[in-house]
């Protein structure tokens, strides 16, 4: 079953909600193409984006104090969210957390958010603890291993426990579309020994299956393969739901992907 559901047509019901973790006070999903591009750094008006950001946090019913989000460099450093650092990047790039391609906080309250055009973007929840993670794998973060970094940071900060987690793997892009060359097969090859995440084409190619080789790496972190979600959607196929840097030649807008806790509202 698809994890990531379509829900409406409207620019600010443009969601697909991760149906299965909107429960017990998580909100998790992914937005598409008709919501707008919500990043900051892709030239276009920073004024949009942010009227973009507000109708999004909106729509999935969070304050937008609350966004949180960082600088994303295809690396796998996992910057760790407190209650204080709620809001950081929401208005402007200065102040979102530098060089994080993960964010993690045990923090009720606080939405982290990232931003994709094909690369994967990936969840994780520790139910016992409360702690959450959000992290972006392009092909560089995945080989650096950003997923299970991602889960030692939450170990490391909240205790929690891989084999009690679940995750999610979101809309990126697929096999189908995603050919790559020596430069990036000679990195992936050392990870995937015994994964088949490669089919060689023509010319010393090979399509990459980017979702699969990051769900053997959230395995190896300890993850139950029972407790992992992952989509069918490709960014690239479907271009009139979703942004895509390769399919658009490098034209693309970004989606985001959200993950947060609602903080419980005590009775006066």
């Amino acid at each position: 079953m698809e994890p990531f559901a379509l829900q409406g047509r409207e620019v600010t019901d443009a969601l697909l909600p991760l149906t299965g973790w909107n429960a017990a006070g998580v909100s998790a999903g992914f937005t598409t193409r008709m919501a707008g591009n919500v990043a900051l750094h892709v030239g276009d008006d920073p004024e949009r984006v942010i009227d973009r950001r507000r109708a999004v946090a909106e729509a999935i019913g969070w304050d937008f104090d609350a966004w949180t989000c960082g600088e994303q460099v295809h690396g796998a450093e996992a910057g760790v969210v407190r209650r204080e650092d709620a809001g950081r990047g929401r208005l402007d790039r200065d102040s979102a957390f530098a060089d994080a391609d993960a964010l993690v906080t045990n923090v009720p309250g606080v939405l982290l958010v990232q931003f994709f055009a094909d690369c994967v973007p990936l969840y994780f929840h520790d139910p016992n603890t409360g702690a959450i993670g959000l992290a972006h794998a392009g092909w560089r973060g995945t080989v650096a291993d950003v997923a299970g970094r991602t889960v030692a940071r939450m170990v490391e900060m909240y205790g929690a426990k891989p084999e009690q987690m679940r995750a999610a793997i979101g809309p990126s892009i697929g096999p189908c579309c995603y050919e790559v060359d020596d430069a990036v097969i000679r990195h992936v090859l050392p990870l995937a020994a015994d994964t088949p995440v490669l089919r060689t084409t023509a010319d010393g190619k090979a399509r990459l299956d980017l979702k699969e080789l990051n769900r053997h790496l959230m395995i190896k972190a300890g993850i139950l393969p029972s407790r992992i979600e992952m989509t069918s959607w490709c960014t690239s196929c479907r271009t009139d739901l979703f942004f895509s840097h390769r399919a658009e030649k490098g034209r693309a807008g970004r989606m985001m992907s959200w993950l947060g806790v609602r903080q419980e509202v005590t009775p006066s």
